[in-house]
């Protein structure tokens, strides 16, 4: 008796062994992909770097500045080549990451259930792509535009002589900017935009697996207006600007959200009325089908029941 009982903990316990060697064979290989990315970048920081500047060189020049930025500490070279290098890096083997990630979820799913996951999959990447080229070529020139508005320019350009307090010109203060501070506030840009697109993805996503439901976000708009201030507070500088672009892009991005959890839920419905597993009780307790036939129903069907 005990040995069939350690025989059937044995064979229970193989398929999730199995899962874990799966799971780390293919986390190295991610691993693997990342690191060849990141080299592959690191030999070519110098034109990524200079591609990434691009914003506040445009900024600059329609100012009359020239576009230098400075290394203050004899390490901050480096490490920006590593930031560059991390960043380019992950972008490139993403790809892969994400071909990896399907590949060992995809054999656990049903067939159904693969044909509606892999389109979020997808629309992931494409989602960021798109908040992260609208905060490069939008938001952050208007940021940067923004911040170099306060420099001040002196009256005059000659040298002041030594004691000779009278003949001072007006005081100049002009950026002279941090190559590292440069690139840390540009990817916190870049991130921060192209995570903050990912909501629709994420909401349909959870509207089609039936966590969250139209009328439920409708209901929650006052509290997500409050959300999405602070995150424009949190993840943007202090900047008017900056914060109101990103609240007006993200409850943008809250609203199609609805939409697109609505139209989900509507074709859920129409589903299950196929398939007969849809009693007609269930309409008079759900206000998504009340407003579905509104639209799109019967009317003599909608007098009969009532």
């Amino acid at each position: 008796m005990t040995r069939a009982a350690d025989d059937e903990i044995e064979d229970s316990a193989a398929p999730l062994i199995e899962h874990l060697a799966e799971l780390r064979t293919r986390l190295i290989k991610c691993v693997v992909a990342f690191m060849v990315g990141m080299i592959i970048c690191f030999t070519v920081a110098t034109p990524i770097f200079n591609f990434l500047t691009a914003p506040l060189c445009q900024v600059l020049a329609e100012r009359g500045q020239n576009c230098d930025l400075i290394f203050i500490k004899p390490q901050e070279g480096f490490f920006v080549a590593i930031k560059v290098s991390l960043l380019g890096g992950f972008m490139l083997s993403f790809p892969y990451l994400a071909n990896q990630m399907w590949r060992f979820v995809a054999p656990g799913l049903y067939k159904s259930e693969k044909g509606a996951f892999l389109p979020f999959l997808l629309a992931s990447p494409f989602m960021f792509i798109l908040g992260a080229s609208f905060a490069f070529y939008v938001v952050t020139p208007l940021a940067y535009d923004f911040f170099l508005g306060f420099q001040q320019f002196g009256t005059g350009g000659e040298a002041v002589p030594a004691g000779d307090p009278q003949n001072r010109p007006g005081l100049s203060v002009v950026f002279q900017g941090s190559a590292q501070e440069y690139l840390n506030l540009t990817i916190k840009f870049i991130v921060a935009f192209g995570l903050c697109f990912q909501l629709p993805v994420l909401l349909t996503l959870m509207g089609k697996a039936g966590l969250v439901g139209a009328e439920g976000l409708k209901t929650m708009r006052k509290y997500a207006v409050v959300g999405i201030l602070v995150l424009a507070a949190l993840v943007t500088p202090p900047d008017v600007i900056t914060q109101v672009i990103l609240f007006v892009v993200v409850y943008g991005l809250y609203e199609i959200s609805i939409f697109l959890v609505g139209r989900v839920e509507r074709k859920r419905i129409e589903q299950l009325k196929a398939e007969g597993a849809w009693f007609e009780d269930d309409d008079e307790d759900d206000p998504l089908l009340a407003e579905f036939e509104d639209e799109d129903g019967d009317p003599e069907d909608r007098e009969g029941r009532s």
